[in-house]
């Protein structure tokens, strides 16, 4: 071999040399360009997979940290004081008053006369004794009141369940719902939302208990007389009045309905003064024997202008804005299930709500001319305490009159309708036009109503009417024979109330109800009592003052055919105070029809009079609104 020489070039390869390519490093190969690209796949696989993770890890960390602060914050309110949110409470709005209970245990009232609760409409739970196979698993569980949990899970079992035959006015075959008994029946309608707790709970105070308060607990659904029929209902409210009487020496018991339940005890006098099979057969002298009083709370004794708007289109001024927000969502067939029309056949089925029609005709709430609350000013100043007037006629409180409302045109199809001279108005009579075929319901499946069977022309006719007036008979309105007895009528004013509706004729399909609230009719600056399609006027949210106060502000004033025996009546008014901030929950001076239950200055009078103490010295009438004015509006023979 040749050496090769100190300083020499070197050898050069006999492999000859790859020629370079433009772009391509020095050294490269296939091999090292194909390592280099796996390892940039992977790196980017890895880089996606990493923000993938790091959006699940976000995800996973929010909700724990959501889970763990609602932990934390629960136990710290099983950990604390009781007494901490009342201080906290304090600390805010400054000094709470004592509850009413407390406050008159410290003036040392204690209790004395039995108590009887009547719950309203829809306030009492149901719960299911037997039904089909869709309720499977829910014997004995409420399906109206509670938590409401079914009307999601299975909401067409649940109006199947709650609605009533249409020929019997009673369950459906196969179907058993009954009344909730006992106190907790109506003490609360859902977790959190008291109906009668807070005054039970005050009464406990006085030292009430269980064996000295009765809840009255009935099907609300059914008409007052199938109570009796089918359970008996009646006859143990009469027993057991009987009952407490006997057992808390011969002290007579004090009755306190709420909204139906007024309605509902009335009924309940007459038929236990009524003669056997048909009545109680107590005699016309069982009400002087065994109640001291009768406090209606909210009651609406002529009825409530919302009764007419639910038979007539399931709506009333909360489903009429619902609707105009989301147009068309309560109507659509989702899953089968058309909300609104099934609402409707439901409710159509409960012989209840007939109770709640005005009563009285047009001599109450007005024709097409005129009405009762005729000068009343929806934008009234807020009256203070002092403005009470606590007597008799001195009860007016006078309003500036504005534009003329024709509130007892009650529904009207237009605006221009329920604003136009009675002259000017043109109307055809529906009671004659074209009906329905009564065609088999191969399309609209279990939603179908009668105004398919009215058919185009029938419900065009109805529109063409224009415009619709109360008129029935005042019934059940008639005290029995007790002058020691007193009636007090308690309710809420201050909150605007519906009153009359704008209604129009809607173009939707078929299977659709075919009238609806037109929430595009405003009154502007001339008419603020116009929002929404709905008429407000004075109230409590529900009922009207007109039908809440004018039998005691005149149907039942001293010795009339109403009031034969000339029973002490006193009106109990409680001006609307919103809470003032959120810790105040609903309010202890709300006048709203549910929430005036818990009502402080109403709990007081309900407790006094509990305690023996008579109208008179809780100070007689109490008034805020008009009611006297209006009443003297109406001409009605006593």
């Amino acid at each position: 071999m040749l050496r090769r020489r100190k300083g020499s070039e070197p050898e050069k390869s006999s492999k000859p040399e790859k020629p370079r390519v433009d772009g391509e490093e020095d050294g490269d190969d296939d091999s090292e360009k194909k390592r280099r690209e796996k390892e940039r796949f992977y790196q980017k696989r890895r880089e996606k997979e990493l923000r993938r993770w790091n959006c699940v890890d976000s995800c996973c960390w929010f909700i724990g940290c959501i889970c763990s602060i609602w932990w934390f914050l629960l136990f710290l309110f099983n950990a604390m004081p009781a007494s901490f949110p009342q201080y906290v409470t304090e600390a805010i709005t400054g000094p709470l008053p004592d509850p009413p209970g407390l406050k008159l245990l410290k003036e040392g009232l204690t209790a004395k006369h039995p108590v009887v609760f009547v719950p309203g409409i829809v306030t009492g739970g149901l719960e299911l004794w037997e039904g089909h196979q869709c309720a499977e698993g829910l014997f004995r569980k409420r399906l109206w009141g509670g938590t409401f949990g079914e009307v999601y899970k299975r909401p067409l079992c649940w109006v199947e369940h709650l609605s009533l035959d249409n020929e019997t006015g009673l369950d459906p075959s196969g179907i058993r719902i009954r009344p909730v008994s006992g106190l907790v029946a109506a003490d609360y309608f859902a977790p959190g939302y008291f109906v009668w707790a807070v005054l039970i709970a005050n009464l406990a105070r006085i030292g009430y208990e269980e064996k000295n308060m009765l809840m009255a607990a009935y099907d609300w659904r059914i008409s007052f007389q199938n109570t009796e029929v089918r359970d008996q209902t009646l006859s143990r409210i009469k027993s057991n009045i009987e009952l407490m009487v006997a057992t808390s020496g011969g002290r007579k018991v004090v009755v306190i309905p709420h909204s139906m339940g007024v309605l509902y005890f009335l009924h309940f006098m007459k038929w236990v003064e009524s003669p056997a099979p048909m009545g109680g057969g107590g005699g016309s002298d069982w009400c002087a024997k065994h109640i001291k009083a009768i406090m209606n709370i909210g009651g609406p004794f002529l009825g409530v202008p919302k009764a007419v708007t639910g038979l007539f289109s399931a709506e009333a001024k909360d489903i009429a804005v619902a609707r105009a927000i989301a147009p068309g969502v309560l109507e659509m067939d989702v899953f089968g299930f058309q909300t609104l029309q099934h609402v409707m056949r439901m409710t159509r089925t409960w012989d209840s709500t007939m109770s709640m029609i005005p009563k009285g005709g047009d001599t109450i709430w007005g024709g097409l001319d005129w009405s009762p609350e005729e000068g009343y000013e929806c934008v009234a100043k807020k009256m203070k305490n002092s403005d009470n007037q606590t007597a008799g006629q001195n009860g007016k409180v006078s309003l500036d009159k504005t534009k003329r409302l024709h509130y007892g045109r009650i529904i009207s199809f237009g605006k221009d309708v329920a604003d136009a001279e009675t002259s000017k108005i043109e109307r055809m009579d529906f009671r004659g036009a074209v009906k329905g075929n009564n065609l088999a319901n191969t399309t609209c499946r279990d939603v179908w109503t009668e105004y398919h069977d009215m058919g185009i022309e029938g419900i065009k006719a109805v529109a063409d009417y224009k415009v619709y007036t109360a008129g029935s008979l005042l019934d059940l309105l008639e005290l029995p024979n007790a002058p020691d007895m007193e009636i007090f009528s308690m309710y809420g004013v201050g909150v605007p109330t519906e009153r009359a509706y704008v209604y129009k004729l809607s173009s939707a399909a078929e299977c659709y109800i075919p009238f609806q609230i037109d929430t595009s009719a405003e009154g502007g600056q001339d008419c603020s009592c116009l929002k929404g399609g709905v008429y407000s006027v004075d109230g409590d949210e529900t009922v009207p003052v007109l039908s809440a106060g004018f039998m005691a502000a005149k149907g039942w004033r001293g010795k009339t055919r109403f009031n034969p025996s000339g029973i002490g009546n006193y009106i109990r008014e409680y001006n609307h105070a919103p809470p003032a901030n959120l810790l105040e929950g609903r309010g202890t001076q709300s006048g709203a029809h549910v929430d005036i239950l818990g009502n402080f200055a109403l709990i007081e009078d309900i407790l006094r009079v509990a305690a023996g103490a008579t109208g008179e010295e809780l100070g007689g009438d109490q008034v805020y609104s008009d009611i006297f004015k209006w009443s003297e509006n109406i001409n009605l023979p006593l």
